[in-house]
């Protein structure tokens, strides 16, 4: 009995339950839906203000010394030492020996032929005593003043075809030049110093046996510099000799003003480019040192710069109107490194400042208060 009434208690409890809840459906299926609000999403935008703005095209490379030589033997000797060693960082005056090849054979040969031009001329003097007797006095006074030890000084000049003819025919020419061109190679000895400057590489060293043609070292000017650019093609009619030009150092740290001293009129085939030399020179520049370069080539009137993320398809860029973005088509002029440069943007537009995912043609925006940090 008692079991029966079990039952029956839980078949009234499901049945008053299941009326419940279907009220409680009923009544949750009349309830309104809730609105989803449309969402406006936050643009930054700067107001575009037309002016001229300069070109600025960069270029890298490595210094060279404008006044440079490489210093090769024309002679053949013994290496001497000098006053100074020639190594590395040795510095020198203009005129200051460099290099010094032993020449005591060669200067022993130079004085042979000194001697033989004096006893040449020694033996024509009778003759031109008697045959030309007004050009005795020239020839006397330049034996007198002739010395084995002293530079040949020049020949007296003749008087007429017959002392001339007279003159050669005895050799008297042949043996000076052979005097003069023997004073020149003796020169060669003895590297001096073209200008003051500093050896850069040094190859040989004192008791060493020098060679014709060999290469003894390098030498150069460190005071003045010069740096080959390639600048595009289409900017060959932009350059200036003597513009002013801004290079710096690798790590932005130190600057110079350089200018330009030469164009090269010749383009590249291969790169379409052109070279630009420019000179600097300042404290702490040295051969080889890679620098940056900053050439001004002109200014593009009514134009205005923006970040290179901001360009759509290249040509177009997102302004609001009317808190709606739209989409415009713009002429880029020249591209930075970071920037581009460019023509068609109407002065007072309120154009993007920062990229908006998602952006597209009409779509509702609403424009920051704050100032963007550009």
């Amino acid at each position: 009995m008692t079991r029966k009434i079990i039952i029956l208690i839980l078949s009234i409890v499901l049945v008053v339950g299941s009326i419940f809840f279907a009220k409680y459906l009923i009544s949750n299926k009349n309830k309104p839906k809730p609105k989803t609000e449309k969402i406006v999403k936050t643009v930054f935008t700067k107001v575009v203000a037309n002016s001229s703005i300069p070109l600025i095209i960069t270029a890298n490379g490595n210094l060279v010394a404008k006044n440079k030589i490489e210093l090769y033997a024309e002679v053949q000797g013994i290496l001497e030492n000098t006053s100074k060693e020639f190594k590395q960082g040795t510095s020198y005056y203009k005129g200051e020996t460099i290099l010094k090849i032993n020449s005591d054979e060669f200067y022993a040969n130079l004085q042979a032929q000194k001697s033989n031009l004096i006893n040449a001329i020694t033996a024509i003097i009778p003759d031109i005593r008697l045959d030309y007797p007004s050009e005795y006095t020239k020839w006397q006074t330049y034996l007198q003043s002739m010395d084995v030890n002293s530079t040949i000084q020049k020949l007296p000049k003749t008087s007429s075809d017959k002392e001339k003819f007279f003159i050669s025919g005895r050799g008297i020419n042949t043996a000076y030049y052979n005097v003069k061109n023997l004073e020149v190679k003796l020169n060669k000895y003895r590297l001096r110093a073209p200008f003051n400057g500093i050896v850069t590489e040094s190859l040989v060293n004192p008791g060493t046996l020098i060679r014709i043609g060999q290469k003894l070292g390098e030498f150069i000017n460190p005071s003045v510099y010069e740096i080959a650019v390639s600048v595009k093609s289409e900017f060959r009619d932009l350059l200036q000799v003597g513009k002013q030009v801004e290079l710096y150092n690798l790590e932005k740290t130190k600057t110079w003003t350089g200018k330009v001293i030469r164009i090269n009129g010749k383009v590249d085939v291969s790169t379409q480019t052109i070279k630009a030399f420019i000179q600097v020179s300042g404290k702490d520049l040295k051969e080889g040192q890679y620098v940056e370069i900053k050439l001004q080539a002109k200014e593009v009137a009514n134009s205005f710069e923006v970040s290179r993320n901001l360009l759509v398809d290249n040509s177009k860029l997102y302004i609001v109107k009317d808190s709606i973005l739209d989409l415009i088509n713009i002429q880029p002029v020249f591209e930075n490194k970071n920037t581009i440069i460019v023509k068609g943007l109407t002065n007072g537009t309120l154009l993007l400042s920062k990229p908006v995912p998602g952006a597209h043609s009409g779509m509702l925006v609403k424009v920051s208060t704050d100032n963007l940090k550009q």
